[in-house]
């Protein structure tokens, strides 16, 4: 049996999210899709699409979809759908699990690494995290758990768009591009957004493409990101670019505070930095300093991945993490006359940006 793919689907209260699943377990798109929705979500689908008296956990939808509410944990309710599964009981291709809107998706990303049966079982397909236009300012100034589903995600829906101004809107894809410069953010309206754009996204496949926006290199470049000989991106680690500070200083100067013609700027403790080297790192180094960093800042660290140039192959290493768990794997080879650029994105809350990329400038080969 193939591996069965996997949607996390998490965002704040009143994102979209029990819109855009009532779409998926109503619609009639001929995919056999199971919806794991956390019991104590902010509005329950039961009540509006789901004509049952029972107290049984899976109910099957007309367009045959099912949905399932965790009473137990995740990882009981995943194993109970794959064994009703193989047993002929049950009939799905894929599965949305809907967090709770104040949720970390961490713990969940994890349940699938952890546990050697889901594993064997499941593959996760992509993090989406959906983002209410409206309110997103709000609530990624007070609640960190919003933030941490900016930092977390493969893929950003940004809806009620049009309740705001195009000004709003581009301060506000600003801001969540520092936070995660890996994430497409596109702008939807409720419940509309194309099934392609939400299924088989692949995001965290461990490939060859390290996607990071652009435009956020670009910006990193203009600043001048070069002086080490293998342009890191200093700087990231405060939010509003004041270039003319030192590394680490803390600026929370009012003057500091305007970013080069763009919008108010908050200085939001998840935030992202791009590493590069064009030096190759040594595997053995590289291994011991990221195991290091990762037991001391792993539950700080939401997502880190990265396109490496190792010592002693020919291949590119492919390698990505969440938290305190990572994983890695032989790429495709350097294609001739290919630069062997070595590129890592860390996406996560108030990591120690000079501590990182020291360790990893001392991981390369001498």
């Amino acid at each position: 049996m193939s591996l069965i793919p996997t949607t996390i689907l998490t965002g704040f209260l009143g994102s979209g999210k029990t819109t855009l699943l009532k779409r998926l377990l109503s619609e009639a798109h001929g995919q056999k899709i199971a919806v794991i929705e956390n019991e104590f979500g902010e509005e329950n689908i039961d009540n509006d699409i789901l004509v049952t008296d029972s107290k049984e956990q899976i109910v099957q939808m007309s367009n045959g979809c099912i949905c399932c509410t965790i009473r137990e944990d995740l990882r009981e309710t995943l194993q109970l759908l794959a064994a009703k599964k193989r047993k002929g009981l049950l009939d799905f291709d894929r599965i949305v699990i809907e967090t709770t809107g104040l949720a970390d998706p961490g713990p969940v990303a994890q349940t699938f690494f952890m546990d050697e049966e889901i594993a064997e079982t499941y593959l996760i397909d992509s993090i989406i995290t959906l983002v209410d236009a409206k309110h997103a300012p709000q609530q990624l100034n007070d609640r960190q758990e919003a933030r941490r589903q900016v930092g977390f995600a493969d893929q950003i829906f940004l809806s009620k768009t049009d309740l705001v101004s195009a000004e709003e809107t581009e301060a506000l894809i600003h801001r969540l591009k520092h936070m995660n410069p890996r994430a497409p953010i596109k702008a939807v309206h409720f419940g509309e957004v194309p099934l392609s754009d939400v299924l088989d996204l692949r995001g965290f496949n461990l490939n060859a493409k390290l996607d990071i926006d652009p435009d956020f290199l670009k910006e990193e470049d203009a600043h001048g990101h070069h002086g080490h000989g293998h342009g890191h991106g200093h700087g990231h680690g405060h939010e509003h670019h004041d270039h003319d500070h030192e590394h680490g200083a803390d600026c929370k100067h009012p003057s500091h505070q305007q970013d080069h013609g763009h919008h108010h700027h908050h200085d939001d403790d998840v935030k992202s930095f791009v590493y590069r080297s064009a030096r190759p790192f040594d595997p053995a180094r590289l291994e011991d300093f990221l195991g290091a960093i990762v037991n001391i800042y792993g539950p700080r660290m939401l997502r880190y991945k990265g396109v490496l140039n190792m010592q002693g192959t020919d291949r590119k290493v492919i390698f990505q993490g969440v938290h305190q768990l990572m994983g890695s794997d032989l790429g495709p080879q350097w294609a001739e006359g290919e630069e062997r650029l070595s590129k890592m994105v860390f996406i996560g809350i108030d990591l120690p940006q000079d501590i990182l990329v020291q360790g990893l400038d001392q991981s390369l080969v001498a």
